[in-house]
């Protein structure tokens, strides 16, 4: 099975019920990791996902192809991944700040996941340069689906990836 691809076309008869299981059976955990990867925490990346899938199900009769749904949830996760970031630095910055000597428990926990080098280097990229490459290299997706996915031209998602990429080699190689 190609990644991405449902495994059977989404009959238009299907009501919004049915067509949504199939849709959440089938794609669920690799939305969920995809949108783990964008935002950095499981719980968070269900919620979104989650919220993806209520909002799927709400426009369904709106929906022109009913083929392309899997698009649109790949979008909806990636956009409502946006909003999780837009909120989260605006909470940052009013938040009062930590004392240097006193760790909390969050950060400890932070800590220990970003161990990986390559996890390290892909939270230093630009968001939009981490979106191409996390739907290029996990979700393994053509440049067309991460161009629709993202809401850019394919062109953008071919200069976010080079980027992206030649970040990644740069900041690995120091580590190394």
């Amino acid at each position: 099975m190609v990644a991405g691809a449902p495994t059977a076309p989404l009959s238009v008869e299907w009501d919004a019920d049915h067509a949504v299981t199939e849709l959440y059976r089938e794609h669920y955990r690799p939305l969920v990791r995809l949108a783990s990867l964008l935002v950095r925490d499981h719980a968070t990346a269900e919620e979104v996902v989650q919220d993806s899938f209520v909002a799927m199900h709400g426009a369904w009769r709106r929906l022109r192809d009913p083929n392309k749904a899997l698009s649109y949830l790949r979008q909806a996760v990636v956009n409502k991944a946006r909003s999780v970031l837009r909120h989260r630095a605006v909470v940052e910055k009013h938040a009062p700040k930590a004392l240097p000597d006193a760790p909390s428990a969050e950060h400890g926990a932070l800590n220990l996941l970003e161990r990986e080098a390559v996890i390290r280097a892909l939270r230093k990229l630009p968001t939009r340069q981490r979106e191409a490459i996390v739907l290029r290299y996990y979700g393994d997706l053509s440049e067309a689906q991460i161009a629709d996915a993202m809401g850019i031209s394919r062109g953008a998602v071919k200069s976010h990836t080079s980027r992206g990429i030649s970040s990644l080699r740069s900041v690995l190689e120091q580590t190394t």
